[in-house]
């Protein structure tokens, strides 16, 4: 297990009261759709204990996870709320998963046929969502199998088919083709809960939005919607902002990280810091250490791409490329030294350098940003 660094002057501050906020603007927006917070890959990089015990307190229903390990790890945390597994587990999980009351996914008929098999052997009462592929055709029963799946499980004493869900796949793009196809998905869902509706067999939880499909798909919120990255502050597409402008509300991002300076040094024009010697200095420059790399989720790219920290609420560039343990910074004629504190992604002072600064510099999405910090950065709980 990846160990989790405590004696580093450096960390990621979580703030409670962020995520806290996040959930209540969304439970006033969803309105009668329940809140289910999406914690997993360590809370999008928050930490999944401290995300979800905040997510709770904020007003979220249940919680909802990838793996068994994720679930389990949140009940050894003490935490007794609903809690969802995202993808139907090998079968040699299921027992485990179970015995913790964690709430299944079943996105095959062979998925089905295996956790009928466990839950008979464990008895009690289990409770099971069916994933049905509308079109993002990565995992989820197909729609000509549904009702076979169904039949499956239903009879079963021990399982309890609670819900019944599907997944977008451009649910965020501000593009006519991602909204069409995005329609087409939910007419699509519409189709098969209105068949299970006239039959009789429709669980009583349905859902199907994302944060994206929860923000800008009033159609999609259902009975419970899955919210991830806006948990967390940070919306999946800027358009899918107008919805909370609307209500005169906001997200807050939660993850601050920061550092203090390990070391100073008074270097002269021409030189040039770190691997690679990539980057002459355009005149004599006091360069700073601060230990972050990109082993704690520090792109590598980002040195090329421009990247700056916050110090004393003003920007200042790297000066050499990222490595492993920790990057370096140019920061001119200032007086700064050991012990000062550097904030890399958060707010400081007037300044802010967010996690959709970073997915620019280092080409990719908020999403990966957020997911990346290692484990080996201390979550620390903030007001």
């Amino acid at each position: 297990m990846p160990v989790e660094g405590v004696r580093r002057p450096a960390w990621a501050e979580i703030s409670r009261g962020a995520i806290a906020h996040n959930v209540g603007v969304l439970d006033e927006l969803l309105g009668e759709t329940t809140l289910c917070a999406v914690v997993k890959a360590n809370g999008y990089g928050h930490g999944a204990p401290l995300a979800a015990k905040a997510a709770l307190s904020g007003g979220a229903d249940a919680l909802a996870v990838a793996i068994v390990d994720e679930g389990i790890e949140l009940r050894g945390a003490g935490i007794s709320a609903p809690i969802l597994l995202l993808a139907e587990i090998p079968a040699e999980t299921i027992a485990d998963a179970l015995s913790h009351s964690l709430t299944l996914t079943v996105g095959s008929l062979g998925g089905a046929q295996a956790v009928v098999a466990h839950a008979a052997r464990l008895g009690g009462r289990h409770r099971v969502h069916v994933k049905v592929d509308t079109g993002m055709h990565r995992m989820g029963v197909d729609p000509s199998e549904l009702d076979e799946v169904l039949g499956v499980l239903a009879r079963e004493p021990t399982i309890d088919v609670e819900g019944l869900y599907t997944h977008f796949s451009v649910a965020d793009g501000p593009e006519a083709d991602a909204r069409d196809f995005t329609h087409l998905q939910i007419a699509r869902f519409g189709a098969l809960r209105e068949r299970l509706r006239l039959a009789g067999t429709l669980p009583r939880v349905v859902h199907a939005a994302n944060s994206a499909g929860a923000l800008g798909y009033p159609d999609a919120r259902l009975s419970m919607a899955r919210v991830g990255l806006a948990l967390y502050g940070y919306l999946p597409d800027a358009w899918l902002g107008a919805a909370l402008e609307a209500a005169g509300q906001s997200l807050r991002p939660a993850l601050t990280l920061r550092a203090h300076v390990v070391a100073a040094r008074r270097l002269g024009a021409g030189e040039r810091p770190s691997y690679g010697r990539r980057r002459a200095l355009a005149s004599e420059a006091t360069v700073l250490t601060v230990p972050f790399g990109y082993a704690d989720g520090y792109p590598r790219r980002l040195f090329e791409a421009g990247a700056e920290v916050l110090i004393r609420g003003r920007r200042f560039p790297l000066a050499g490329v990222v490595t492993m343990d920790q990057i370096v910074v140019d920061v001119g004629d200032e007086a700064i030294g050991v012990g000062e504190e550097v904030v890399l992604l958060g707010r400081q002072g007037d300044e802010t350098i967010s996690a959709e600064e970073w997915a620019r510099w280092a080409g990719t999405i908020t999403w990966e940003i957020l997911c990346g910090i290692g484990a080996r950065v201390p979550r620390v709980l903030s007001d």
